[in-house]
């Protein structure tokens, strides 16, 4: 097997920290960033999973900050697996993934942290050092996320039953708990971007949802639900660019 591309470590006394990413651009943006701190180091890269275990192995890092995205890799399975060959490893995921979907699923898989690309340095520093001292990290976003769904479950508040929609509007919701952006979910349907926008509102109206991001979670949390009754579009018999039959009644001004 071809061997890792690692970096060796200089100076033990700092953190040691594996970087795992298929960009080699942001590994070395990473390293620099890293290798500032006086506390922190990144110790080897790895630019696959199969190098990335070959790393832990190797250098024993204190903490593994990986992305979910590793070619034909599912990040999230790389993420158990390594809780299995490596029990006592820290991991703190940085994606792009948006994090209302895919955060929780990386901490249930056994990651300590979820931190998003586009977060400022400072946050990603907070993020590691949290998780460098046995922490869980995750936004105020995905804190908040938490907590109300903590409170729910402490006093249930009925769900809105996926009975009050439409067919259409029940594809929408599924591909949106799928995780796909408006363009995606348009031409996959066969509509127009507009369209697909007027149909989250509908749902958002019709669902009781405050906005975009409460409307994601519900499609997230439904999405099993959604996949059992929703069935497959032939889009070939799908009208294009149509518009949404159902009208939303006009709240009170």
């Amino acid at each position: 097997m071809q061997q890792p591309k690692l970096e060796q470590a200089t100076e033990s006394s700092k953190a040691r920290i594996l970087l795992v990413d298929d960009h080699p651009l942001v590994c070395e943006g990473m390293t620099e960033l890293l290798d500032r701190e006086s506390d922190l180091l990144c110790c080897a890269r790895a630019y696959n999973a199969e190098d990335a275990k070959a790393a832990i192995g190797a250098h024993r890092p204190d903490l593994v900050l990986m992305d979910l995205r590793l070619g034909k890799t599912d990040g999230l399975d790389l993420i158990k697996e390594l809780m299995l060959l490596f029990p006592t490893i820290r991991v703190l995921v940085l994606s792009q993934l948006d994090e209302i979907i895919y955060a929780e699923r990386a901490l249930r898989s056994g990651a300590l942290g979820y931190v998003m690309k586009e977060q400022a340095t400072d946050e990603l520093l907070r993020a590691v050092r949290s998780v460098l001292s046995g922490q869980v990290y995750v936004s105020e976003k995905v804190s908040a996320m938490a907590l109300r769904r903590l409170v729910e479950k402490a006093a249930p508040i009925q769900r809105p039953q996926l009975s009050m929609l439409t067919g259409r509007e029940m594809h929408v919701l599924k591909q949106i708990g799928q995780g796909k952006s408006t363009r995606e979910i348009a031409t996959s349907l066969n509509l127009s971007i507009k369209t697909v926008e007027t149909y989250r509102e509908h749902l958002k109206y019709k669902l009781g949802l405050a906005n975009s991001v409460e409307l994601v979670h519900y499609a997230h949390e439904s999405l099993e639900e959604l996949t059992e009754i929703v069935s497959p579009i032939d889009v070939s018999q799908l009208p294009t660019h149509s518009t949404p039959t159902p009208s939303v009644p006009q709240q009170p001004g």
